[in-house]
């Protein structure tokens, strides 16, 4: 798939000192002269302590997954001892401590460079409705930058900020991403704390990472997740989460009725990202997304809009002078919505994510342009909630149904960045992160999350063996080939299908044995074991580097019936010679 990496403003290199970067870091931000970018940014200063501190950490052995890396945060989200505004001057508070979310980044050696401009309280995907300014698009100033998370977006685009915090309730994170050729995280709803940000719709705000990479936007958002007590809304992980998505994913994309509202070059673009789903080897198939679409329309135009009456309603009602017109209109509305129509959205979300777990049912993912068009500056200020809603058209229903989204670059739409998203039900988060990154032909990383049990196989459930499709069928991820230490043979057992047997011995009297190891979840190794079938078992093996995992082996009677094939060195190597012989 083509990059749009050609629109970013090359990043700061990850491999000099932190105190040089930060250096880098406000000469671009000069350079660039994007004062509406900030809200509140730190004095060059205060900002260099941080990165001698952290340079010094470093240089005593401390092992900091994101040391160095700088941080734009959105303006409604705390940082301790700087004032959160959420783009209105007078609801400025300033906060004694730090949004559980950035505070995890700041431990893990991130340095926050500022506080970044917005659409206010986060109610808009447009990027202008703030009193700070309009946040223009990194490349292009007469058009958007997209938002809510607009002023954390353009930092990232050109090149300030390696990360980007925002909010995406409706598509805050993903949207501004798109228009940018930027990455945008948006997990499970729960996965990341919401402690310290203020709220937009409670039950549908997220925490959300941009980023021009996508393995460095994967390591932020595995340091930001998971739970805090302090967050009512927090989540966990569940014990079958999947690890990987299969070697053979199938992947639904919308109808062409459900296109219609792409302007023509987004149409086209869009088309030339499903041709690379196919180009990959993946299963495609055309589905009817139009439910999920119309529960989209529930955010705004239904009364879910309640819910930001209820986070900041009574404070637009004292009018404040630098309330945006547009998002006063929108907020204090929602506070004539009735309980009983409350009641009634939400029986109607419930079925709509039911009806759309129903359609994708069997699918790894569902593919998505991000939005429908990249409006100007001026159109958007002519008509302000039209254009708005429509770029919303795809991103707003995913948190209403509860799924997660990876956004990510696709080919140019007639030379300007053109954004998909992989989306897919919650939890699922690293199948969606995998399959961006096939896309994008770039590694994923290590699997979200990291609580992955390690399993060695050396027969059926290889990679290209019968049974392989067990593992992928419960979300395994392959790590990497091993060996065994020389405490074991190989035996071939008269089984359907044909499985070979590993037996323990003494150290020397057998030989290495060639397998792979494999990641899966708690319960998928639960279910494995459940459905084993005698006279196999599982184990600890230990292998040629002398740790011990858990791994496939059999019983000694079993193996004393057999035939003995351990000097082939591995189940693979006994299948080709018992090929060649036969033909």
């Amino acid at each position: 798939m083509s990059s749009t990496l050609d629109f970013l403003g090359s990043a700061i290199a990850m491999d000099i000192p932190a105190v040089q970067r930060v250096r880098a870091a406000y000469q671009r931000i000069a350079t660039a002269d994007r004062p509406e970018v900030w809200i509140t940014l730190r004095t060059p200063e205060s900002v260099l302590a941080d990165a001698e501190t952290i340079d010094l950490r470093v240089a005593r052995g401390e092992l900091l997954p994101l040391a160095g890396i700088l941080v734009a945060v959105k303006d409604n989200i705390d940082v301790a001892g700087i004032p959160t505004t959420a783009a209105c001057p007078e609801f400025a508070f300033t906060p004694e401590r730090t949004a559980t979310a950035v505070q995890r980044l700041i431990d893990a050696g991130a340095i926050v460079l500022g506080k970044t401009n917005m659409d206010q309280f986060a109610t808009g995907l447009v990027g202008v409705r703030s009193p700070y300014g309009a946040v223009r698009c990194a490349w292009d100033p007469e058009r958007v930058s997209g938002g809510s998370s607009s002023g954390s977006s353009v930092a990232v685009a050109l090149g300030i900020a390696d990360i980007g915090i925002g909010t995406d309730t409706a598509g805050s994170g993903r949207v501004p991403a798109a228009f940018h050729g930027l990455i945008g995280l948006k997990a499970t709803l729960g996965l990341v704390p919401n402690t310290g940000v203020v709220p937009a719709c409670a039950d549908y705000d997220c925490v959300t990472v941009l980023a021009q990479e996508l393995p460095l936007a994967r390591r932020a958002m595995t340091v930001m997740t998971g739970p805090d007590a302090a967050d009512p809304r927090s989540r966990t992980w569940p014990s079958d989460v999947p690890l990987a998505a299969p070697s053979r994913p199938r992947i639904a994309v919308p109808r062409e009725a459900d296109l219609e509202p792409l302007e023509p070059t987004y149409r086209a673009a869009f088309a030339c990202a499903v041709a690379d789903l196919e180009e990959i080897g993946c299963v495609v198939d055309r589905v009817d997304i139009s439910g999920m679409l119309q529960a989209a329309l529930l955010l705004y135009d239904g009364a879910i809009v309640a819910e930001r009456y209820a986070a900041v309603g009574r404070f637009m009602a004292t009018r404040p002078p630098g309330a945006d017109p547009t998002v006063s209109s929108i907020i204090l509305s929602a506070g004539e919505v009735a309980g009983p129509a409350v009641i009634d959205d939400l029986d109607t979300l419930r079925r709509a994510k039911s009806a759309a777990g129903r359609t994708l049912a069997g699918y790894d993912g569902l593919l998505l342009p991000t939005t429908t068009e990249h409006p100007r500056i001026a159109a958007v200020q002519a008509d302000p909630i039209s254009i708005n809603r429509r770029l919303g058209t795809y991103t707003n229903f995913c948190n209403l149904l509860d799924m997660a989204a990876v956004a990510f670059p696709s080919a140019p739409a007639q030379g300007a960045p053109f954004g998909v998203m992989m989306v897919v039900p919650a939890f699922h988060d690293q199948v969606a992160l995998d399959l961006a990154a096939r896309l994008l032909g770039v590694p994923s990383g290590d699997p979200l999350p990291d609580n992955g049990i390690e399993l060695t196989v050396f027969g059926a459930h290889l990679r290209d063996q019968p049974l392989n499709g067990q593992l992928e069928a419960l979300g395994a991820r392959f790590v990497a080939p091993v060996r065994t230490s020389d405490a074991y043979r190989l035996v071939a057992l008269d089984t359907t299908p044909p499985k070979p047997g590993l037996v323990r011995v003494d150290p020397g009297r057998g030989a290495p044995i060639s397998g792979e190891k494999w990641l899966l979840s708690p319960a998928g190794l639960g279910a494995l074991l459940a459905r084993l079938p005698a006279p196999m078992s599982l184990t600890s093996v230990e292998l040629a580097d002398g740790t011990w995992v858990v791994g496939f082996g059999c019983s000694q009677e079993a193996a004393l019936r057999s035939s003995d094939i351990t000097g082939f060195g591995g189940w693979a190597a006994y299948l080709e010679t018992a090929v060649a012989a036969s033909g």
